[in-house]
């Protein structure tokens, strides 16, 4: 079978899981990119699917917004509402945009950055004191060397590392964990790490793929609850793709202002 870029396919030795677009070709090995899963991957022709059926991104995010927008409770006719700012910074474009139409859809002020993970740390002072943002995202792509078999050695992961510096100059910038909320890593990051180094949530728990919009859903929840009052952490978690395995976090309180009369 011929492949080119832009096809979509999955992989027979892992069972077709995953839904992966072609990004790039090299002697017959294909450059891989999870569509929905926060994932790089190559593979030899001979070991891919092409998926026939056509696959709508935006349908599919457009079920996850709906789904949000339904889990929200306020009342429109008498109070109004601010919710918190958000500053998402993504090591993936096509990502990012797409979280930014989530946040915009859920009516959600947000400002999105594309840097490389290994530079997000260098150039995040700047950009926290240009937008003094509520809510902190830092993501893109990670990945945990299994065959290495060493959890907890961050030379193990590909981006952890950037992630806890980028963390780490964030709590320079604000100490407090109610008056910045972080939500960092990807896929098969160090949970524990992000966590002690100043994360509110982070992935992954169980070192497993996360869901393109998973931060999103994280920050715009968050954004969307009311102000120091702590939120739900089970419920909230459980609105990500593979709820705790992906995503935890400490328990924090909403960041939106409540207003009367509207």
């Amino acid at each position: 079978m011929n492949f080119k870029i832009g096809d979509l396919v999955t992989r027979k030795s892992y069972n077709n899981d995953i839904l992966f677009k072609i990004i790039d070709i090299n002697d017959n090995i294909a450059m891989l990119k999870g569509v929905d899963l926060r994932l790089y991957a190559d593979s030899g022709f001979s070991d891919l699917v092409k998926e026939e059926k056509v696959y709508n991104v935006s349908k599919s995010d457009r079920e996850i917004i709906n789904e949000n927008i339904k889990s929200l409770d306020l009342n429109r006719d008498e109070y109004f509402y601010l919710p918190g700012k958000i500053l998402h910074i993504d090591g993936d474009e096509e990502y990012l945009q797409r979280c930014i139409n989530f946040y915009h859809d859920l009516n959600v002020q947000a400002y999105g950055i594309t840097l490389k993970e290994d530079e997000i740390y260098k150039y995040l002072d700047q950009y926290l004191n240009e937008y003094n943002p509520d809510i902190l995202v830092i993501t893109g792509h990670d990945a945990y060397y299994k065959k290495k078999n060493e959890i907890n050695n961050l030379d193990n992961y590909q981006n952890t590392k950037n992630f806890i510096k980028a963390v780490k100059v964030a709590r320079k910038y604000e100490k407090d964990q109610n008056k910045l909320i972080i939500i960092s890593g990807a896929c098969q990051s160090n949970y524990e790490e992000l966590i002690k180094a100043g994360s509110n949530f982070a992935s992954s728990p169980k070192r497993i793929n996360i869901h393109a919009l998973d931060p999103a859903i994280i920050a715009s929840s968050v954004a969307l609850s009311v102000k120091n009052k702590s939120i739900d952490l089970i419920t909230l978690i459980e609105k990500t793709k593979y709820g705790s395995d992906g995503i935890g976090g400490i328990i924090t309180n909403g960041t939106m202002f409540v207003g009367y009369p509207r």
